[in-house]
């Protein structure tokens, strides 16, 4: 057998060896016959000039035709999220471009007006609807006002409103604190009813913060002028030169000083000083606005003004440029904890949240929230807002979830920013005694609803 294999062995190689020759022909017979059948296969291989063109041609073509590109799943994604955009943008090209009056009209109509017509705030002092660039000065000036009535309460709110810096406020009323506390102990002595302007700690400390002085003049304190400590009195000037004159204004400095006080004195400003050490910043109410509209399949549909972000008018601009820059985030793969965290980044664009409460008979009761305010808030408006504001109910956020009113959660970190569709949901045994007294009183009056009579009158209908 193997003798076998190995002659089929050599006649392979015999014959992969190539043409034979005679080894009676010389080897300029093999070279002619080696270059006559080159110069047959050279013949055969060249082709001809119409051959070419078309060859020629045909490769053109090829090369122009687009070559197929293998495409990878971040690139599907990447074309996917494009084309929507893309197609979105080109629907509100065609909304913004009516041809005709009509097409305005149309237009018009398509564009509803904001859900809410601003953020606005209340004055607690005066009880004036503000918005928000009205907010401060108003203020400012109701605290002024406020000193014709009660000087030590409009001193109080005029630190602790008016200065930004909580620290150097503190630092301020533990100083004067002090100061009432040591004119109390020690009434007879006049050190302690006498305070030097010019002092560094005083200056420092309590003239830099504002309020601080009129806190002292509403305590009784008055301003003289006294020779500085450590000078003899000096004569009446009689002369006019004017370097004499300077001299002698020098040698004055101004302090603040408070008469003796009687028992019941002191005792009223240890009451001012109380006053003054629990003081909060006065500030502007929220006014939630708060609103009834009939059942609609609009309820989703929120039309948000520019108040409320929480962005300037040149970040406004650049929103445009970030969402086109989401595109290509969101075609990358990310990491739940790096969604998170780009959520809650895009939520602190908001300082405030608007919020509507579906009723089971399909009403809608709008308000409006800071971002960063409980759940509790959320309850205590719709609870005041109920005519039956005492039966115990449940809020449903967007996907059934329940929110609990014992959670002390911010809106923003239930992801009801910056706004959301909630639903109102009533206990079986709350919904079946409802479901009969309205069965009565419908039959004796009409009907009856669930949110007091104010809001019911001012119901709207959403566009």
């Amino acid at each position: 057998m193997k003798k076998f294999l190995d002659g089929i062995k050599k006649d392979m190689t015999f014959k992969s060896a190539g043409p034979g020759k005679k080894l009676t022909d010389d080897r300029s017979a093999a070279a002619d016959r080696g270059q006559r059948s080159s110069a047959g296969k050279q013949q055969r291989a060249e082709p001809s000039e119409g051959s070419q063109r078309a060859g020629a041609a045909a490769l053109a073509r090829i090369e122009q035709q687009p070559r197929p590109k293998v495409l990878t799943s971040q690139d599907a994604i990447r074309n996917q999220v494009k084309r929507e955009l893309e197609a979105e943008a080109a629907a509100l090209a065609e909304k913004d471009k009516p041809d005709t009056a009509e097409g305005t009209n149309l237009a018009a109509k398509e564009h509803p007006c904001p859900s809410v017509s601003g953020v606005y705030f209340t004055c607690p002092l005066t009880g004036a609807t503000l918005t928000r660039a009205q907010r401060e000065g108003h203020i400012k000036e109701a605290i002024l006002k406020r000193f014709e009535e009660d000087a030590v309460e409009a001193s109080v709110m005029m630190i602790h409103t008016f200065n930004k810096d909580k620290e150097k406020v503190k630092a301020a009323v533990d100083i004067m604190s002090k100061y009432v506390e040591n004119i109390c102990k020690n009434p007879s002595e006049d050190k302690y009813r006498k305070l030097k302007v010019s002092n560094k700690v005083f200056q420092d400390k309590v003239v830099a913060v504002e309020g601080s002085r009129e806190f002292l003049q509403a305590l009784g304190f008055t301003s003289h002028m006294l020779p500085v400590q450590g000078t003899l009195p000096l004569p009446v000037c009689t002369c006019q030169v004017s370097s004499c004159v300077s001299w002698c204004a020098e040698a004055e400095e101004e302090f603040l000083l408070l008469p003796e006080q009687s028992a019941d004195a002191l005792e009223l400003m240890k009451e001012r000083r109380d006053r003054l050490q629990r003081g909060q910043p006065l500030r502007a109410q929220l006014d939630r606005r708060p609103q009834a509209f009939r059942a609609s399949d609009h309820a989703t549909r929120f039309q948000l003004p520019p108040d409320f972000y929480n962005l300037n008018a040149e970040e406004l601009k650049k929103e445009q440029q970030h969402r086109s820059d989401l595109v290509e985030k969101n075609s990358m793969l990310r990491t739940k904890a790096m969604r998170e965290r780009d959520e809650q980044r895009e939520r602190r664009k908001y300082n405030y949240a608007l919020l509507r409460v579906r009723l089971p008979d399909g009403t809608l009761l709008q308000g409006t929230f800071y971002a960063w305010e409980r759940l509790p808030a959320l309850y205590d408006f719709v609870r005041d807002s109920l005519v039956d504001g005492w039966q115990p109910f449940d809020l449903l956020a967007p996907g059934g979830v329940k929110l609990q009113e014992s959670e002390d959660v911010a809106l923003a970190e239930c992801n009801l920013v910056p706004s959301a569709l909630l639903s109102l949901a009533f206990d079986a045994a709350v919904r079946a005694d409802m479901a009969a007294v309205q069965q009565a009183d419908s039959a004796a009056a009409g009907g009856r609803t669930l949110l007091k009579d104010q809001l019911v009158e001012n119901i709207q209908t959403l566009t």
